[in-house]
């Protein structure tokens, strides 16, 4: 995906009716040795750490339960939706674990350090709704019938992306991304290298020509 020029943005979502991802197989993890379950964790951080660096817009469609590493995955996403009747919780310390593939600091940088740490500590579980209103989530909706009311939601914000210039769009994750991690004057300078980029492509000059000529622009990510 990170190669393929026509992926514009990815959804995530379960084919497992009323599950997004419930994490690891503790029974699996329960057969391990110390050492195994050290390489299984830094495997899966490094899972998740390649998932949050695809270049292109990411998107969780919670559909159902995203518990432990499965809130994880959808934490590692650029945006996420939630059907309002979805699970979701880092619940590895009722299970005598710590948040080990980045739950941890995508958390607080998501909802603040108050928040992640009640909800780390407690190992609670939130619905959809909750999710909503502390900013885990961007959108909440009524699951439907089929299950998969996240999912179509998802897919129209998708659509929305769709339209808009690939590269920029690239351009404007990377310095979101990059200047979330550094001083305020270290963002701005990542800003201007990545604007730098941006400024020769094919698609400023279409989005300014259709500006001119009151026309909707026909990008080509180029």
């Amino acid at each position: 995906l990170r190669f393929d020029e026509k992926v514009r943005v990815v959804v995530f979502k379960s084919e497992v009716k009323g599950v997004f991802c419930a994490g690891a197989d503790l029974k699996e993890r329960a057969k391990m040795d110390d050492a195994e379950v050290g390489h299984f964790v830094k495997r899966l951080r490094n899972l998740m750490d390649e998932i949050a660096a695809l270049p292109v817009p990411t998107i969780a469609a919670i559909d159902g339960y995203a518990l432990g590493g499965g809130l994880e995955l959808a934490l590692a996403c650029d945006l996420r939706v939630a059907a309002s009747s979805a699970k979701m919780g880092l619940i590895e310390t009722t299970r005598g674990l710590l948040p080990g593939a980045g739950g941890t600091q995508r958390l607080p940088r998501c909802v603040g350090i108050g928040l992640a740490k009640e909800l780390i500590f407690t190992g609670r579980q939130i619905d959809g709704q909750q999710a909503f209103s502390m900013g885990l989530v961007n959108h909440t909706v009524p699951q439907n019938s089929e299950g998969d009311a996240a999912y179509q939601r998802a897919l129209t914000l998708a659509k929305e992306i769709l339209p808009q210039a690939p590269f920029a769009v690239k351009m404007g994750k990377l310095a979101i991304n990059r200047g979330m991690e550094v001083d305020i004057a270290s963002g701005m300078a990542i800003e201007g290298m990545c604007y730098a980029q941006n400024i020769p492509t094919r698609d400023r000059q279409e989005g300014m020509a259709a500006f001119r000529e009151k026309r909707p622009p026909q990008f080509i990510g180029k």
